[in-house]
């Protein structure tokens, strides 16, 4: 291979590597790796302990890595989508089996009683056959429980909100990821529930598809069926500039009447009142958040940041932005509700996971989404429609 054609090569991958950035580490990287090696050391610990024949552990890794190797290029382009359902079989059954192998290895180290109390073996024992079984029995809700929509309604609160804005209605969809696990039906049920919220204002915040042999077309024929009164409006997500798309989409978009804004403003008009509605693709850590997007904010109107990544809430407050509204999260897709805080995996690359912040006078809300990544599972983070309106403080 020429010298040149190599320097090419790697710095197309160094520049993948940049556009990852650990803000989309939840969504790719970070998860699969983690639960490859622990999912890889649990089945290894299960086929000694269960003393399984050699030759079924030698069939599975064989199984394992031939799902690996077709999710991988050049075979993912030419089977397309085919392989994401193995893909997520394979790590189903990790997830699966790694709890499983902690307790049967906590069960054979802590579990050997003193001679005379068999009753505190044996109620360990079961203690820990539920400790294992558990993790299984909340995937298999988390799968059959995944589609189960919700609209939620939330009220935000803004000082000195012009009075023609007050009781303004956006409603939000966010990361459809139509595919293999979301259907067109399902997205039909969703479009139905926004339709009936009467919005003003109808936006779409990124990831309508996950990789470039997703139905995308199709996607958007389905958002076609969209009603607002004042416009169908978007920004794009990560998936969208990993499969190099965002030409595309936008072009096609428009043709169906939504119109995604790419570091864009447009100004809209309620009565005496304006509205500046700024959207922005989706924000790479590395290249620098919200770089010259200040000079899109009207200092006269009521500033609203449509950015796909929550991260960048700090900043936008800064600039001067009202409102943003976000994706890209997913809820967390399995999350913990305690003490009125959220936990879950997206807590490692951003503080705003899901639902309502505030900084000073400036609020986020981050949407749940509406389809899966990695895995077909929701556990606490039901995909959602939301219905923001507008009141004054």
């Amino acid at each position: 291979m020429p010298s040149s054609r190599l320097r090419a090569l790697l710095e197309r991958h160094r520049s993948i590597q940049l556009d990852l950035g650990i803000e989309n580490a939840f969504l790719r990287e970070l998860p699969s790796l983690s639960f490859w090696i622990l999912g890889i050391i649990a089945q290894l610990y299960l086929v000694r302990v269960l003393a399984v024949p050699r030759v079924v552990l030698r069939v599975l890794l064989l199984v394992q890595l031939l799902v690996f190797v077709v999710n991988l290029e050049p075979f993912s382009v030419w089977l397309r989508s085919a392989g994401a359902l193995p893909g997520s079989l394979m790590m189903l059954w990790w997830w699966s089996i790694t709890p499983i192998a902690l307790a049967i290895w906590l069960w054979r180290k802590f579990a050997t009683p003193p001679p005379f109390d068999s009753g505190r073996r044996a109620v360990l024992k079961t203690s820990l056959g539920i400790v294992a079984a558990a993790p299984a029995a909340a995937l298999g809700f988390g799968i059959i429980t995944r589609k189960d929509l919700t609209v939620h309604e939330v009220s935000l609160a803004f000082p000195n909100l012009p009075k023609d804005l007050q009781g303004l209605r956006l409603v939000q969809l966010s990361d459809i990821h139509m595919g293999t696990f979301f259907t067109a039906a399902d997205l039909r049920r969703a479009v139905d529930a926004a339709n009936g919220l009467r919005a003003d204002l109808m936006l779409v915040t990124g990831d309508l598809i996950t990789d470039r042999f997703d139905p995308l077309d199709q996607c958007l024929l389905e958002l076609k069926r969209l009603r607002a009164a004042n416009g169908l409006w978007g920004c794009l997500g990560n998936h969208e500039m990993h499969a190099n798309v965002e030409n595309y989409t936008t072009a096609q978009a428009r043709e169906v009447g939504l119109r995604f804004l790419r570091k864009e403003m447009e100004t809209l008009r309620f009565g005496n009142a304006k509205l500046n509605l700024v959207g922005v693709d989706h924000q790479v850590k590395s290249h620098g958040y919200l770089r010259h997007t200040e000079s899109l904010v009207a200092p006269d109107a009521f500033n609203v940041l449509l950015s796909h990544n929550p991260s960048v809430f700090p900043i936008a407050e800064k600039q001067g932005f009202q409102l943003q509204i976000s994706g890209h999260t997913h809820g967390g897709q399995i999350n913990l509700e305690l003490l009125g805080k959220n936990l879950n995996i997206a807590d490692l690359i951003t503080p705003f996971t899901k639902g309502t912040y505030h900084i000073n006078s400036s609020s986020l809300y981050v949407n749940s989404g509406l389809g899966t990544i990695g895995v077909p599972v929701r556990l606490g983070a039901p995909p959602e429609v939301t219905l923001i309106t507008l009141c004054n403080s």
